[in-house]
């Protein structure tokens, strides 16, 4: 999956799964595979068995939320996703999931906040900073996105992405809602 192949990575976890039904790695390989390539509604049957059969485990909550939202349960991802924080508080990957949707929705602002929990934790993907970045850019707030964009990347990747943000920025009209959405940015 890591190398791009989710099809070959869905047909792996499926067979892993058909050897060892209750093998929770599978189905979460087999839901992380089917959401890669765009087809969550394939993976969430696999995840919400993983979720029954590791009832402590944050994980396929995260990733159930992920699906639910690609799939517009936007309700039940929500749902999904406070489970996962209820067991496990402040975890970063969660509070990433919970807001990516608001900035695709154009609610940079509310998922700042979220994204800021995410990144005070220790061990904290690079992404994670790189999409706090993007929501305090989206929101006009440059020189902090600058200053983590430059802390984190190596000059030209920092160039470009503030190059890519002021774009946005100023070609882009706010939405309604006084956010920029995916589809405003991209021209749609």
């Amino acid at each position: 999956r890591e190398l791009g192949r989710h099809d070959q990575a869905a047909e792996t976890a499926q067979a892993v799964m058909m050897v060892q039904p209750t093998n929770v790695e599978a189905m979460l390989e087999a839901g992380r595979a089917h959401i890669s390539r765009g087809q969550a509604f394939y993976g969430i049957a696999a995840l919400e068995h993983a979720r029954d059969q590791a009832p402590r485990d944050w994980r396929p909550l995260s990733l159930l939320g992920t699906a639910y939202q690609q799939v517009r349960r936007n309700d039940d991802a929500q749902a999904a996703w406070l489970q996962a924080l209820a067991l496990s508080p402040d975890n970063p990957d969660v509070l990433a999931n919970m807001a990516m949707p608001l900035m695709a929705e154009g609610r940079a602002a509310e998922a700042e906040p979220l994204l800021r929990r995410a990144v005070a934790q220790p061990g904290v993907k690079l992404q994670v900073k790189l999409n706090l970045a993007m929501a305090l850019g989206l929101q006009g707030k440059m020189g902090e996105a600058e200053q983590i964009l430059r802390r984190e990347l190596p000059p030209e990747s920092a160039d470009r992405n503030l190059d890519w943000l002021r774009a946005a920025s100023t070609q882009s009209a706010p939405s309604a809602s006084g956010g920029r959405t995916w589809s405003s940015l991209q021209g749609g």
